[in-house]
């Protein structure tokens, strides 16, 4: 049996996009087929399968933790790096290597959006249509990928390089309207920079995000999340740009008005609310 594919095998609905429009997509897996009311794998054919490597890798991260269940989530992460999503051979994996049930395990798969439930394209675009991205052009953004690209959130093309999401927050709010490529940034963006910046990830090219590391493949960030950086990766993110104007433009007016932020109370502790100091 596959999963999330586009074949003749592939469990397929209708969901309704941002557009209002119905899509007919493949379904994702459901917390019963990540139960151990299933028992049979559903891997698509053509995704590489887990090695002892991974395995090992497994145990690798486990043995960080003086609790070994909080390497959970790295762990899915690792499996998604190799995979593209968390299969339920992956649940599995991690289930059996931190004495769980594939249903505790698949609460958290499916609780957590960075966790795919599907195989993923090569490039993850994220378009964050948040309070302020939406009114500064996230929701025009979106809808003109969503055209480009010709599917929903969360669809892959077919031809396997690009997913698409609209995000609730990027955490970037200073320079609205973001839009990510596998988690790395891309400030300030308008229809026609992200157009542009689709065509060359179509053409083999990866610009340079605003700030942080070089593009790289949604699986190998996957691996740098589950705690195994590239090196040169992390070297220029070190050296890039981390802080922009927009960023840093509360601390430069305050130092023109010379504003502080009141001075920590003897003994550490603020008074209570409505209390006198």
């Amino acid at each position: 049996m596959t999963e999330g594919g586009a074949g003749k095998s592939g469990r397929h609905s209708a969901a309704y996009g941002r557009d209002g429009k119905a899509h007919t997509v493949a379904s994702p897996v459901d917390i019963g087929d990540l139960g151990a009311s299933r028992t049979e794998e559903i891997v698509p054919q053509d995704i590489p399968p887990l090695t002892e490597q991974t395995r090992r890798e497994v145990r690798e991260i486990i043995a960080r933790y003086p609790m070994p269940r909080s390497a959970l989530l790295p762990m899915l992460h690792l499996v998604q790096s190799v995979q593209g999503y968390v299969s339920s051979q992956g649940v599995a994996l991690c289930a059996e290597e931190l004495n769980l049930t594939k249903a505790e395990v698949g609460a958290v798969v499916t609780f957590y959006t960075m966790f795919k439930r599907r195989p993923a394209g090569e490039y993850l675009i994220s378009v964050c249509t948040n309070t302020l991205c939406g009114f500064l052009g996230g929701e025009e953004i979106y809808a003109a990928v969503q055209d480009k690209l010709g599917v929903g959130h969360d669809q892959t093309t077919p031809d396997g390089q690009f997913t698409l999401e609209h995000a609730e927050c990027l955490a970037a709010c200073d320079y609205a309207p973001v839009v990510t490529v596998n988690y790395e940034f891309f400030d300030q963006e308008t229809v026609e920079t992200t157009s542009e910046l689709i065509d060359a990830l179509r053409q083999g090219r990866r610009p340079d995000p605003s700030r942080g590391a070089p593009l790289c493949s949604f699986r190998q960030i996957s691996r740098e999340i589950a705690g195994f950086p590239d090196g040169e990766r992390t070297a220029t993110a070190v050296a890039g740009v981390a802080t922009g104007k927009p960023t840093l433009a509360g601390l430069r007016l305050a130092a023109e008005r010379n504003e502080a932020a009141p001075a920590h109370p003897a003994g550490g502790v603020w008074p209570a609310a409505g209390k006198d100091a």
